[in-house]
């Protein structure tokens, strides 16, 4: 037993992190690979039965794991965008997860036939939207910023919310008597959100303080902060069941928006936390399915699905976004985005098993409608959210922006240039020396790694259409041209040449696959730029005309390097050593240029 256990186990992990993997490399929504996986592993060939494997020790399980999700999802989170879309995410976690509620109640009681207890229970489960699948989503999507941000933290923020909500509503079914349920679900919504704002800042305030007073070595940081989220989310519990969810989401977002500490190293460290998790709960939860519930499905799940996605969502957004002063066109993309992840997964799973315990019927088709629910909204919003976001003109069209990653001097030199030109641009570096005076001279910045799953979703890439590796490691640019090219394409990400590059043959001794286009000329790798600069390089733009064109430019600049092209619509081209743009009339060059010969131009002059 025990042996077959361990394997069991390790199945599980092999079986998340492979299906992670196959999801990134054919595009496919993660979710998805993963309960296919799932099923695979537990009602096609029962090898996995997460109940006769974990026992009771299963659900306290999944709760732990969703709270450290949570507390990373809710680190997502920045409040100064909150100045343009508050009112509207406020009424949407409010208003809207209400009307949610309401409406999806009455389908599955009128549509799935299910009794009014359960018909209720259901209905709340189903008000979250799922942040891990929503953040993955809107990367592809590329909507414009207020929709981008509405949908992040409505994704974020309803998770405990509606998890709370199932809990209260959960409570109301057993309490059975209409003024005894009211009581306790309004005492018990009070008492969530007391509990959960003061532990939530509590928590996160005990971590600021013992890392701004250098009490724990930065080697116990991270698992000091996991310990302090586990520890607040069991305290959270043991007041209120299931407040410890909106605890966690409280701290991450407290962590996340003080500036007292740095807390960078914490959140990559969750974030890589969380894709073993994720990976291993929706194995876990899809092994738990019954075969003859899948096979139950007809015309009444597909026309309650309908409903959710027509009916529920639209109206719930319409009235939630009355006054806003949102555009149609978003309210619309808002309305048609909104796929259930894994805490639906979990507290349906819950709370269906307690139901059934307690005797009411239809107990267990709430797991079972709650998968079919994940599954098809997942596989609807991810193929047809994009095509709708273009099709309505609320997606960035052909952004312009460069995103810099490498904040050294020569490449703040460089985004200075292309900020002045009005080039949307963005700098990363680990090195908070470099963020600091790229801060100075008003450039926007992210300090961190581009390298984390993290980045992708902390970085503003609004107006941003490529990425430029320019770090000293020819593996790490590789790597970032990598991790960008789910989101710019492989078009869209360039790295330095590495010092390997041939002249010649323009080829290098890095993988195809694994690295950008490589910019600007093959002579232009780190050290020999930098070396250019240290003697007094420096970039400059110039404007070419019929009387100063390309050729004049070279012949008064020996030895420039060309950069970019900005056409006359503001249209930003990128100098590669393959196929690099041609310069014309009516377009502006920028290019690094010797300062020597720049003087002995003016002179000739």
């Amino acid at each position: 037993m025990t042996h077959h256990l361990l394997v069991a186990i390790a199945a599980i992990i092999t079986l998340g992190i492979a299906a992670e993997w196959l999801a990134w490399r054919f595009h496919l929504p993660s979710i998805l690979v993963l309960l296919i996986f799932g099923f695979i592993a537990g009602p096609l060939t029962r090898y996995l039965d997460p109940d006769a494997m974990l026992g009771s020790l299963l659900f306290p399980i999944v709760s732990i794991s969703v709270a450290i999700i949570l507390f990373e999802g809710g680190a997502s989170l920045r409040l100064p965008e909150l100045r343009e879309v508050g009112g509207l995410v406020r009424n949407l976690v409010s208003l809207g997860a209400l009307i949610t509620w309401g409406l999806s109640a009455v389908a599955a009681y009128s549509i799935l036939g299910l009794t009014v207890q359960t018909a209720a229970l259901l209905g709340a489960i189903l008000v979250v939207t799922g942040p891990t699948v929503i953040v993955p989503l809107l990367r592809h999507i590329r909507p414009v910023k207020q929709v981008a941000s509405t949908l992040k933290w409505e994704g974020i923020v309803i998770d405990p919310i509606g998890a709370v909500l199932a809990v209260l509503v959960f409570e109301a079914v057993l309490a059975g008597e209409l003024g005894a349920a009211t009581t306790a679900a309004v005492l018990g919504l009070l008492k969530t959100m007391a509990i959960g704002a003061v532990l939530g800042a509590l928590g996160a305030g005990l971590l600021v303080v013992l890392m701004e007073r250098q009490w724990v070595p930065e080697f116990l940081q991270s698992p000091l902060a996991l310990m302090v989220v586990v520890a607040a989310f069991a305290a959270s519990n043991a007041f209120q069941p299931e407040s410890g969810l909106l605890t966690a989401t409280v701290m991450g977002v407290a962590v996340a928006n003080q500036k007292a500490v740095e807390v960078k190293h914490i959140l990559e460290f969750k974030e890589n936390l969380r894709v073993l998790l994720i990976s291993s709960l929706f194995i876990l939860l899809a092994a738990r399915l019954q075969l003859d519930d899948l096979r139950g499905f007809g015309l009444s799940e597909a026309a309650f699905l309908a409903a959710l996605i027509l009916v529920v969502r639209p109206v719930s957004v319409w009235l939630s976004s009355l006054g806003s002063g949102f555009k149609w066109r978003e309210r619309v993309m808002i309305a048609c985005v909104a796929p259930r992840g894994i805490v639906a997964a979990a507290v349906a799973s819950l709370f269906a098993l307690e139901l059934a315990e307690a005797g009411y019927a239809g107990a267990e088709r709430i797991v079972s409608v709650t998968f079919m629910v994940i599954i098809a909204t997942v596989a609807i919003y991810g193929l047809g959210a994009a095509p709708l976001a273009r099709l309505l003109k609320v997606a960035q069209t052909d952004p312009q922006g460069v995103l810099i990653v490498g904040a050294h001097p020569w490449a703040r030199a460089i985004a200075a240039e292309l900020r002045d030109e009005r080039v949307p641009v963005r700098l990363v570096d680990t090195n908070y020396t470099n963020i600091a005076e790229a801060r100075m001279m008003g450039l926007p910045v992210y300090y961190g790694s581009a390298l984390t799953e993290g980045a992708l979703d902390a970085i503003d890439l609004h107006g941003i259409g490529r990425v430029l590796a320019l770090t000293a490691n020819d593996e790490v640019n590789s790597l970032t041209a990598l991790n960008f090219s789910e989101i710019f394409g492989s078009d869209g990400v360039y790295q330095l040449p590495p010092e390997q590059l041939s002249a010649k043959s323009g080829k290098g001794a890095v993988s195809r696959h694994l690295r950008g286009r490589f910019l600007f000329d093959t002579s232009a790798n780190y050290w020999q730029l930098t070396a250019r600069f240290d003697a007094g390089a420096d970039v400059k733009t110039a404007n070419l005309t019929e009387t100063y064109d390309f050729q004049t430019f070279n012949a008064r600049y020996r030895n420039a390097i060309p950069l970019f092209l900005i056409g006359e619509g503001g249209t930003l081209s990128v100098f590669t050593v393959n196929n690099p743009p041609k310069p014309g009339p009516g377009q502006k060059l920028i290019a690094v240029v010797d300062t020597m010969a720049e003087s002995t131009a003016e002179r000739q002059g």
